[in-house]
């Protein structure tokens, strides 16, 4: 190999671990030097009024507009007994969109985007003094899926704070286990552990998005672990990865599928039909060496045939995961009844380039 050669490689890797370490902890260090309050402006300005169950729910646009599945997110948690606080790490809400947030929420908080989701759930937390002597549920919940595309009741129904202290839809083991941050329920035993206040202390407003998945995250899951609170998903891992046959029954379970297209194209397979088997196959095959897979990814259809309410947007806008078989969502959507696929096409002509939905 040449000089220059190993000179580059080396440097590409070194890079690389800056990128990943580096930046990550500089980040961390620059946080402190700004205002630990990224909050332009609280509706209603007197006071929030507040219930037992409250969800906050964290939103980001960056022209302050809120989606119409936003909207409904917000108001099936309003029916379901859910005082919502809306916070927007948009900088601003466009004046519609305001006035629609303002006959479906307890309070609005608008801040500036420094910190992500984590950071704007601390100042919601530090905003409102949660929890409070009659809070029994906080909510956290945020917009980074389409839905809900199925009534939430049974699904807050199964989050059994009698079971656990702290609920989250889904679970990953990848990097370390965790529930993912999307939705996320806490009880008032968890809530009133000193393990909750001292999590989200510790919390900066960093512009780092490694540091906030790897310490915020992942990190508050095994806050919550290592104080001896119980830790729950409704979709467990090992139950989604169970649900998966192996290849002979997917096959035969497509075999009409197959089967005609074999008898029309001799020697041939649809890729639609190729696409599925292959990311089958690439389930089974990480499942057989314990790889953890993303379960709002890799195993997005699996999620929805068992009732899951989401999509994930990141999935369809860009799939960064490059998962086989997301080309079939809009089958796999309306096969739940709901009528989703249409506005989430719309949606995505908003936002998508140089992509397909």
């Amino acid at each position: 190999m040449s000089t220059f050669r190993r000179f580059l490689r080396l440097s590409v890797t070194g890079w690389r671990i800056f990128s990943q370490r580096g930046l990550p902890i500089l980040s961390y260090g620059a946080s402190f030097l700004r205002k630990p309050s990224q909050i332009v402006e609280v509706w209603p300005a007197n006071g929030i009024p507040l219930g037992p169950r409250i969800a906050a729910f964290v939103h980001f646009d960056r022209g302050g507009a809120v989606r119409q599945d936003v909207l409904d997110h917000v108001a099936a948690l309003k029916a379901a007994g859910f005082s919502v606080i809306f916070v927007t790490n948009s900088g601003r809400l466009r004046r519609e969109a305001l006035f629609a947030l303002q006959s479906l929420c307890a309070g609005i908080i608008i801040r500036r985007n420094i910190g992500y989701d984590f950071g704007a759930m601390r100042e919601v937390i530090e905003h409102l003094d949660l929890p409070r002597a009659d809070t029994e549920m906080l909510l956290l919940v945020n917009d980074s899926v389409y839905g809900p595309l199925r009534p939430l009741d049974d699904i807050l129904a199964r989050m059994d704070f009698n079971q656990a202290d702290v609920w989250g839809l889904t679970e990953s083991w990848q990097r370390r286990y965790h529930l993912q941050s999307f939705f996320l329920a806490f009880g008032r035993t968890a809530l009133t552990d000193p393990a909750f206040r001292n999590f989200w202390r510790k919390v900066r407003p960093v512009t780092s998005k490694w540091w906030v998945i790897s310490r915020y995250e992942i990190g508050l899951t095994q806050a919550m672990v290592k104080a001896g609170l119980r830790v729950e998903a409704v979709w467990r891992y090992s139950d989604l990865v169970r649900r998966v046959p192996p290849l002979g029954g997917i096959q035969a379970e497509m075999e009409p599928e197959a089967d005609a297209e074999a008898k029309a194209y001799p020697g041939m397979l649809d890729p639609m039909v190729k696409s599925r088997l292959t990311h089958r196959q690439y389930i089974r095959t990480a499942s057989s060496k314990r790889t953890p897979l993303n379960p709002t990814s890799d195993l997005w259809r699996d999620l929805l045939e068992s009732g899951f309410p989401f999509i994930k947007r990141e999935l369809l806008q860009r799939n960064p995961g490059e998962v086989a078989d997301i080309a079939e969502w809009r089958e796999v959507v309306r096969q739940t009844g709901s009528t989703a696929a249409e506005w989430i096409e719309r949606d995505l002509k908003r936002v998508m380039r140089n992509r397909a939905p």
